[in-house]
């Protein structure tokens, strides 16, 4: 099997979607976030290994204390995830710290800033050159 086949695409679309239903509503451990996501999931093409890609809404110590609380219950989630998704085997799971959506959201706000600072109080005509009744000037 083809890493970028289509079943291999559907296997990491559903092993990405119970992950995050265990992790959301069957995992107990108070040092798990709330605000916990599975962002991606890759189970490698003889499904016996998959890497978990999870993003916290918080600050680093609570993604720090997350991804440990995942870790010490990831024979739990893998024997759930067993129970869940068929499959002839169910992979060892690693969970990695992904934080892209954090630094999408500081690269979105930092782009704000800018624009704001560089339009320096003009309405949207006169920082393109127009006059009030939208006509360029001459």
């Amino acid at each position: 099997m083809k890493k970028r086949s289509i079943k291999n695409v559907r296997i990491n679309a559903e092993v990405q979607r119970e992950l995050g239903n265990i992790i959301r509503s069957e995992v107990k451990d108070p040092r798990i976030s709330p605000l916990t996501t599975v962002v991606n999931a890759e189970v490698t093409p003889d499904l016996k290994y998959c890497k978990a890609y999870i993003s916290v809404l918080g600050d680093e110590e609570a993604a720090r204390d997350t991804i440990s609380g995942l870790k010490s219950a990831v024979g739990y989630i893998r024997g759930r995830l067993a129970q869940s998704v068929n499959l002839r085997n169910t992979p060892e799971l690693t969970f990695v710290l992904d934080q892209s959506i954090a630094y999408g959201v500081k690269m979105s706000r930092l782009i704000d800033e800018v624009v704001a600072q560089d339009s320096g109080g003009k309405s949207e005509n006169e920082f393109r050159g127009e006059d009030e009744d939208g006509a360029g000037e001459d």
